[in-house]
């Protein structure tokens, strides 16, 4: 791999991740009174999207919807079937609790990743209708059209769920 593509990657995973931490201290600093705080790392945070998708269009890494959701299952597979099963051993092991937890959670929800992008991966070209997903803030659960009354992975309500249009 040439040193500027490995770069790339480097790069792209550097600027999601800051993405995901700066939305983390934007909560935290809401939470604490600090509104102005947040909104810097909101911004900052959107800055870095903008970065990570320059540098993921520098990659060639979007392609075809269809092409998209192909590598979508197969990335959710992956996490699943090899990623998360070692992580949650090991966190079982060193009785790393709240890592266990947070494993175990991200692990279930994969699952229903791959199956939701599979389904519309199946169907792609057919009229599947419009709808919107449900998201469960405790683990990541997502459903489709409506919320369950209890989240089947983590037992939050489902009045709790994020709207996903």
């Amino acid at each position: 791999m040439a040193k500027t593509e490995q770069f790339l990657k480097e790069a792209f995973a550097g600027e999601s991740q800051a993405n995901r931490k700066y939305l983390a201290f934007a909560a935290k600093a809401d939470q604490e009174g600090f509104p102005q705080v947040a909104r810097l790392f909101r911004a900052a945070a959107e800055a870095e999207t903008v970065h990570a998708h320059a540098h993921l269009r520098a990659l060639n890494g979007i392609h075809s919807t269809k092409e998209n959701l192909a590598e979508a299952v197969s990335g959710e597979t992956h996490e699943f079937t090899e990623m998360y099963p070692e992580m949650i051993e090991a966190a079982r092991a060193e009785r790393q609790k709240a890592a266990e937890r947070s494993f175990d959670f991200a692990n279930s929800v994969e699952k229903v990743h791959a199956r939701l992008y599979q389904n519309l991966l199946d169907d792609i070209g057919k009229t599947t209708g419009s709808y919107s997903y449900y998201v469960c803030p405790v683990c990541g659960f997502t459903a489709e059209k409506e919320a369950p009354g209890a989240c089947p992975v983590c037992g939050a309500k489902g009045s709790v769920f994020k709207k996903i249009d």
